[in-house]
């Protein structure tokens, strides 16, 4: 059993050599990296979900709603961008939790981003499958419902062949190679660019400042709102946020392009810094316009710029919004798409899946199996799911997977230097300060005056502790501020006690933090304010992921459960590490227990850099 367990918490190692060497073709700049960000994340948001969120949810202040989405991505991606400077590998998420955390985690991570990827993908297929039906007049939609309903629960009302297509279409373009598919994702990217500047410019000659002041009297039915800026209520700008951080989910495919890019610990981070501050823009310049132009609940659901546009007289820019739609949702569908692969190659590469599915065409460069199993499995998802549905089924994966690379970002800044091997080490403590150190014992004056000016082993184990009470005090404070909300809007004086004592426990934990010596590793980026801002970052997804349905948390348990089912029945016993451990035991049978494994003793380095089918074969 204690052998069992030190195998789910064995962790991976990456040494200089490894991260240089790729299967993949190394071919990407940093400009096809901002492509790929803005491409992948602006799209359904910009086209769909900004009108969906201003008629439903939060009127005019859609455009707080999005700019409270863009700081929790934010957040997220400035952690991303750390880890991308640090293990510039394929995999994203998935590997830096295999680096931090360990191989359990790393699989629930990396099955999780599958989760997201597919869902993604297949969400976009549905939104580009609806817009442009709303373009011809439902014509797609009343010859399906009429020939082929489905009546199903959780189900679409009829199967969505023209998802599944262009998924399939795309799928296609993504198995040729990653250069061709840069090259047409940066072309759409740009165009969509223009169409949005187009938009704004426009907009300002139409603007009506009276539709963000609207009287009560004005609205013309119920369940429309009050009017005014916040006709929904502070709770409906909020719901409006959570549903506008789908908008921002995308630009994480950045971070698994480390295997295809020139200079991956540079360009990765610029990449994403600078293609989430672009989509910022984007998205609250078009929403401001948007319902400027025009009262809020009178905001068409599937098309909201072309309906906008036409409504104040200008029908010539429904055609030329529709082009900027077809780009967008285009490079978005291909931004959804083009993570799977590398995620897939990146678990099968460790063994953790099924080997095959990572096979790279000797032609083309790329995942090749991979991409064509998850082209079909989306497209499948997109033919026989509603949008909001998979949205939902998204959300928690995505959130999931932020919230563990923040939490590992603090881990790796307060780890200690002689825990740090490979392309993560930094200089060695001398041997004094070994010896002075090894006396070193817990004490309560440690939590606030450690004493070193660097990380030793017992500061990285009072940062973990520290770390781990402060996920448990945020998710108490996140359930209370969700479940106690009415209680909280009402100013009772119970509840405001509650949430002030549940807000000081993590704080308690950021100042102990805070005090803890961090790492001196050089990087290429590094995020500011450390322990605050992924700390932020923690609690901002852990609520989110809090606000989720509870049907969408049974969905998650089945999707964990088949993870589970491969892990445990296949992939712990076929991993790389385990591989090793093979290797090892066969060329020197006096190797200690704990020599093999290798992955709880901080000075052994159980990296991946042997190859596993040539250690399985010996």
């Amino acid at each position: 059993m204690h052998s069992f367990f030190r195998r789910l918490l064995r962790k991976k190692v990456l040494s200089d050599s490894d991260i240089e060497e790729s299967n993949l073709n190394r071919c990407l700049t940093t400009f096809d990296l901002i492509g790929l960000g803005i491409g992948s994340t602006l799209g359904a948001g910009l086209y769909v979900i900004g009108g969906q969120v201003a008629q439903h949810d939060a009127g005019p202040a859609v455009v707080v709603s999005f700019f409270i989405a863009a700081v929790a991505s934010a957040l997220a991606g400035i952690c991303y961008a750390e880890f991308a400077a640090r293990i510039p590998r394929a995999g994203s998420a998935y590997v830096y939790s295999y680096v931090t955390v360990g191989e359990l985690m790393a699989f629930i991570i990396g099955w999780n981003l599958v989760l997201e990827y597919v869902i993604g993908t297949a969400s976009v297929a549905r939104g580009w499958s609806g817009y442009f039906d709303a373009m011809i007049d439902k014509k797609l939609s009343t010859f399906f419902n009429s020939t082929m309903p489905m009546h199903i629960d959780e189900l679409s009302a009829y199967p969505d062949f023209f998802a599944f297509g262009i998924t399939i279409l795309v799928t296609v373009l993504l198995a040729f190679g990653v250069k061709e598919s840069a090259r047409f994702n940066n072309i759409f990217t740009i165009v969509n660019l223009l169409i949005v500047l187009y938009v704004i410019i426009c907009g300002l000659f139409k603007l009506d400042g009276h539709n963000w002041n609207l009287d009560p009297s004005e609205i013309p039915s119920t369940g429309a709102g009050t009017g005014g800026f916040m006709p929904y209520g502070f709770s409906g700008m909020m719901k409006g946020a959570a549903t506008c951080f789908y908008a921002f989910v995308g630009f994480d495919c950045v971070a698994t392009t480390g295997e295809e890019t020139k200079n991956p610990q540079k360009a990765i981070p610029i990449a994403i810094v600078t293609s989430l501050f672009i989509i910022f823009l984007s998205y609250c310049g078009v929403s401001a316009i948007i319902t400027l132009m025009c009262p809020y609940y009178l905001i068409d659901h599937d098309a909201p710029l072309p309906f906008v546009f036409s409504r104040v007289g200008w029908g010539v820019a429904r055609y030329i919004i529709s082009i900027g739609a077809v780009c967008g949702l285009s490079t978005s569908l291909l931004g959804g798409m083009f993570p799977l692969p590398r995620i897939l190659y990146a678990m099968a590469g460790d063994g953790v899946i099924f080997r095959f599915m990572g096979k790279v065409s000797p032609r083309f460069k790329t995942p090749l199996m991979g991409t064509i199993i998850s082209g079909i499995f989306a497209g499948l998802m997109a033919m026989f799911f509603n949008l909001d549905e998979l949205v939902d089924m998204m959300s928690i994966g995505t959130l999931l997977a932020y919230t563990l690379v923040g939490v590992s970002v603090l881990i790796l800044r307060y780890e200690a230097d002689e825990n740090l091997t490979g392309s993560m080490s930094v200089s060695k403590l001398s041997d004094s300060e070994r010896l002075l150190l090894s006396r070193d014992v817990f004490s309560v004056k440690k939590l606030l005056f450690p004493g070193t000016p660097r990380p030793t082993l017992l500061t990285a184990y009072i940062s973990k502790w520290t770390l781990l009470f402060l996920c448990l005090f945020v998710i108490f404070f996140a359930a209370f501020a969700i479940f106690g909300s009415d209680y909280l809007e009402q100013m009772e004086t119970w509840a405001i006690i509650i949430a002030t004592l549940l807000a000081l426990l993590p704080a308690m934990c950021v100042i102990i933090l805070q005090c803890q010596p961090q790492s001196e590793a050089t990087l290429a980026f590094k995020v500011p304010l450390v322990p605050l801002l992924p700390s932020l970052s923690v609690l901002v997804n852990i609520y989110l992921m809090l606000k989720l349905s509870p049907m969408t948390w049974v969905r998650f348990g089945v999707w964990m459960a088949i993870g589970f089912f491969i892990y445990f029945g296949y992939g712990i016993r076929t991993t790389k590490e385990d591989l090793k451990v093979m290797h090892t035991r066969i060329g020197n049978d006096s190797v200690e227990e704990e020599e093999v494994t290798g992955s709880m003793n901080p000075h052994i380095n159980y990296g991946t850099s042997i190859n596993s089918m040539d250690a399985a074969k010996h």
